[in-house]
């Protein structure tokens, strides 16, 4: 979809939900919110925010969608979340709230596109508690090394093994950890970008040459893979984090050469 009809599709879908009586606001997330705009692959992310008793109805019929005859796929994903898929192959996701329901969200960027009333207060609100509580939440480090070191062991280990599907999934399992990893140890290339609710969504762009050399090394066979990754680990965090455990690092290092000689 491009940027156009991209932006048709959301007004048409606030135009939809300003003549339902049911809805209070209409909440837009990601790229729906324009930070960052939307391009080709953007899906459409949304809060509808309906009168109490009638969220439950909202979710599961899905009337009030623009061009719902082009619906392939409906489901519901969470207890307030649903997602759809278009014949286009366009995404939606999105949950449905009263506002005493919207308590259970965490939210960083959004725009609010319908209020009648309370909607953006609530939003604001939304945004400083979830802040908050992810200030509050340090990730642990050292069992995120440990998760991260095990599953590139084991990961090479069952590829060599002929258990590749798995080795693979594990070798990239391993791949994320450490991404999280760098994106809480090593100060920011390009602060603006970060995704303080995930911070793989868009490492490239905080993290440019580190992106690279994710990308290039899950690019390689997976156990070439799996020591390029641990390469990074070792040069990047030992003196960002105290608790990196860089003698297990070596262990897993030597174990991976070994077996590749």
């Amino acid at each position: 979809m491009d940027r156009d009809a991209y932006g048709r599709f959301s007004e048409r879908l606030r135009e939809r939900l300003a003549a339902d009586e049911r809805v209070l606001g209409l909440v837009a997330l990601g790229s729906m919110s324009g930070e960052p705009p939307p391009d080709q692959w953007s899906d459409h992310d949304f809060f509808v925010i309906s009168r109490p008793g009638e969220q439950e109805r909202m979710r599961t019929e899905l009337s009030w969608l623009p061009d719902g005859e082009e619906i392939v796929l409906a489901y519901r994903e969470t207890a307030h979340g649903v997602k759809v898929l278009y014949r286009d192959a366009h995404l939606l996701e999105f949950a449905v709230f009263d506002p005493e329901e919207m308590s259970v969200a965490r939210i960083n960027r959004f725009r609010v596109l319908l209020d009648r009333g309370g909607v953006a207060e609530r939003m604001r609100a939304l945004r400083e508690r979830t802040a908050g509580d992810l200030a509050d939440r340090r990730p642990d480090l050292r069992w995120s090394s440990g998760q991260m070191l095990t599953a590139l062991l084991v990961g090479a280990g069952r590829y060599r093994r002929g258990e590749r599907v798995d080795g693979r999934a594990l070798i990239q399992a391993a791949a994320n950890q450490l991404a999280q990893l760098l994106a809480a140890a090593v100060p920011s290339e390009n602060a603006g970008a970060v995704d303080t609710l995930d911070p793989l969504r868009r490492f490239e762009q905080v993290y440019p040459r580190l992106g690279r050399e994710l990308d290039e090394s899950l690019g390689r066979p997976p156990v070439e893979s799996a020591l390029r990754l641990l390469r990074i680990a070792l040069r990047e965090l030992p003196q960002r984090i105290a608790e990196f455990p860089l003698e297990a690092a070596r262990a897993v290092e030597a174990s991976i050469e070994a077996d590749s000689r």
